[in-house]
């Protein structure tokens, strides 16, 4: 029986990367996003292997991680890799004193709150399989260098994604006596969608003002390639890991 990954924000960007990357390694792949499912019959329609599954769901909502749990039981039967990787930036970005509470609550909702109860419920998933003979699974999740870099104008993902790291570090140390390794991709500067709206000043911070030692874009299938050697068991006494994927930004530097 084929691995079984779900993936959630999937239909774009480092989750699709992920998704297709996953299913090359002959993994059946869970594609989770917020779009439709018409739209996602061409996500699935993209990702090579077969018996993959599209699922439009809010992991925000309890009802959103409760039908991806029971898809995964019901049509999948196990659970072998979750990779969280859903996540929103503030419609607007404003600055540090002008945040709202909606947008607040919005983005800690899904990044965080979202991504913790279902990593809670699909953990509980993979402590039955592993008991039951199964193999432990394993949890990657893709975080941000807004982890650690201040950016006063949107500080509600900033708060989001340094919750997601300390998130990391407590499955990980909950989740080890079980085999279950967690691990974190902190993606730098990726040409996404998400990204689109700052592109230029993107440009000239990396093109002519050295912001990186590694002087381009991150690209989706770069953060996809972390996910691939996780999947393929490169890190077995590793929990709790940080990956950066960053083009060096993490770097201090003189």
């Amino acid at each position: 029986m084929n691995r079984v990954a779900c993936v959630t924000g999937a239909a774009q960007g480092i989750g699709l990367a992920v998704a297709r990357e996953l299913a090359g390694l002959d993994f059946r792949v869970l594609a989770v996003d917020l779009r439709p499912a018409g739209e996602g019959a061409g996500v699935i329609g993209g990702l090579p292997g077969a018996d993959h599954r599209y699922l439009a769901a809010d992991i925000s909502a309890a009802a959103g991680r409760e039908a991806i749990l029971r898809l995964l039981r019901e049509e999948l039967g196990r659970l072998d890799l979750l990779v969280n990787n859903a996540g929103v930036a503030p419609r607007e970005r404003r600055d540090l004193l002008e945040t709202s509470e909606e947008s607040f609550d919005r983005v800690l909702n899904i990044n965080l709150r979202g991504t913790f109860f279902l990593t809670q419920a699909a953990a509980r998933f993979m402590v039955e399989l592993a008991a039951g003979g199964a193999g432990a699974g394993k949890i990657v999740n893709i975080s941000s260098m807004s982890a650690y870099t201040s950016s006063v104008n949107r500080p509600e993902y900033c708060l989001s994604k340094a919750g997601v790291s300390m998130l990391t570090r407590l499955f990980a140390d909950r989740l080890a006596e079980y085999g279950i390794n967690v691990y974190e991709i902190r993606p730098g500067i990726i040409r996404t969608p998400m990204t689109e709206a700052v592109q230029a000043r993107y440009d000239d911070l990396i093109n002519n003002r050295g912001l990186l030692p590694i002087r381009r874009w991150g690209r989706p299938e770069d953060v996809a390639a972390a996910v691939r050697a996780i999947a393929q068991d490169a890190f077995p006494y590793s929990t709790g890991q940080v990956f950066d994927v960053d083009g060096g930004f993490h770097l201090r530097r003189l």
